[in-house]
């Protein structure tokens, strides 16, 4: 997946259902018959707009330039009880991880997860009875049907998480890119200036015995992305999917390595207090410049969770902690 305008994670879409057939109000009629009752069919129902998980699909950029999507409408019923035809659905593939939501109320309606699953996003109307249903002691020869539903049109929009095994969560410039260089083929831009990464890179981490794990960088967190600043929300949603997280500080880090941990990991509980829930790890970066005197120092200050120092220039520490994060991946 390259970097830049191709991962699209947000797009806002006009959906139109298909109105439902009218039901038909026709009398049968034949040589030997000139009153007979009542055998209008059902109109059909109109198309919906369906939403289908694709795995083969990495992004929302197939439909970022399609702002209407339009089903059909169903066809009338006809005669000797005949149902109308069913307007033909509008199937919209997707990402799995794609949430869709209510664009008015922001409520989130649901979630793609699976291969081929399909959900509908907005239902068709519903098509008119014949006339027949209408038929009663009474009213034998009911000479009305009635209307199909008018189809609905709702904006919508559709986010995507994306998902991996491991979330590498970290501020501007802690070394994220390149250990995912290092780790996998993904070849995201890396400089060394913050906000390099802006759209999430996914990278398969090879490990030892043919398998392998996928790893996200998620773009850098400020202090305060919880709160919506800078691109805050839009990297945050990202973290939900991960089963790992793995923290990043750099060595060389203006405050305490415990501090900035602290301070990630606020942002996060702020967020949405589940990803407290997940296994952590911490991966001081950038160690090649530290002694084993320093580092060993810098131990007893660290947090309360499993730690490593690695350097992805240098190679060091790197085969570690893939072990450490498949031994975390695999203990759920």
């Amino acid at each position: 997946m390259s970097q830049g305008s191709n991962f699209v994670d947000y797009v806002k879409i006009c959906c139109r259902s298909g109105k439902g057939g009218a039901g038909s109000a026709h009398l049968h009629r034949d040589k030997l018959t000139s009153t007979g009752g009542p055998d209008g069919g059902d109109g059909g129902r109109g198309g919906h707009i369906i939403l289908k998980g694709n795995a083969q699909f990495w992004t929302l950029l197939h439909l970022k330039y399609r702002k209407h999507i339009l089903a059909e409408d169903g066809m009338s019923g006809g005669s000797s009880q005949k149902t109308g035809k069913t307007g033909a659905d509008e199937v919209l593939e997707v990402p799995l991880g794609t949430i869709a939501r209510d664009a008015e109320t922001g409520e989130i309606l649901f979630e793609i997860t699976a291969d081929g699953e399909t959900k509908i996003l907005t239902a068709g109307g519903r098509g008119g009875l014949g006339n027949w249903h209408f038929k009663t002691p009474t009213l034998q020869t009911p000479r009305f049907a009635q209307p199909g539903e008018q189809g609905k049109e709702e904006w919508m929009v559709l986010e995507l998480k994306v998902l991996a095994d491991v979330g590498l969560v970290g501020f501007p410039n802690a070394g994220k890119s390149t250990l995912l260089s290092v780790l996998s083929a993904a070849k995201p831009e890396i400089a060394d200036y913050p906000f390099t990464t802006l759209v999430p890179n996914l990278g398969i981490v090879s490990y030892r015995g043919g398998k392998s794990f996928v790893m996200a960088d998620i773009p850098g967190i400020i202090e305060g992305a919880s709160k919506g600043k800078g691109l805050g929300f839009r990297f945050l949603r990202h973290i939900e999917r991960n089963s790992v997280l793995l923290f990043m500080v750099p060595a060389d880090t203006s405050r305490s390595i415990k501090e900035e941990y602290e301070i990630l990991k606020n942002e996060l509980q702020q967020y949405n207090s589940e990803l407290m829930q997940k296994p952590h790890l911490l991966a001081i970066t950038k160690s090649d410049m530290l002694d084993d005197e320093l580092k060993a120092e810098m131990k007893k200050e660290l947090p309360k969770v499993p730690a490593i120092f690695i350097s992805s220039v240098a190679q060091q520490g790197i085969t570690e902690l893939k072990d450490m994060l498949w031994k975390a991946i695999n203990e759920e």
